[in-house]
């Protein structure tokens, strides 16, 4: 994949973490979530509540999807970003504008959906 596309492709899924990160601040201040005691190293308390209750919010679909642009991202950084998971062939670009987290190749997406894979 030429690095245009690489750096396009990085940021859309930035954004979309980005996007589930700014949906959690907003439940967070919307709950007006206090739990009135104190902590006994406030920097990882605070670390630790905020990892717990992100992944509490998220339904299921979107912590799925939070994790598939983790692990594409990851990908990015390993160079194998674009390739199918599976048969490692390229992914189609108009499969990736589409869903830029996609781990498979159409071919192997269908079998995947059946449950060949």
């Amino acid at each position: 994949m030429d690095k245009r596309s690489l750096k396009r492709y990085t940021k859309l899924l930035h954004q979309k973490r980005a996007e589930f990160e700014e949906s959690y601040r907003d439940k967070l201040s919307r709950s007006g979530d206090d739990s009135g005691h104190e902590a006994r190293d406030p920097a990882d308390e605070a670390s630790m509540n905020y990892t717990k209750e992100f992944w509490y919010s998220l339904s299921d679909n979107d912590r799925l999807i939070l994790q598939r642009v983790d692990m594409a991202l990851q990908r990015v950084e390993e160079g194998t970003f674009g390739l199918c998971i599976h048969c490692e062939k390229k992914i189609q670009k108009k499969r990736l504008d589409a869903v830029p987290w996609a781990r498979h190749c159409l071919e192997c997406q269908d079998l995947q959906d059946r449950g060949l894979l």
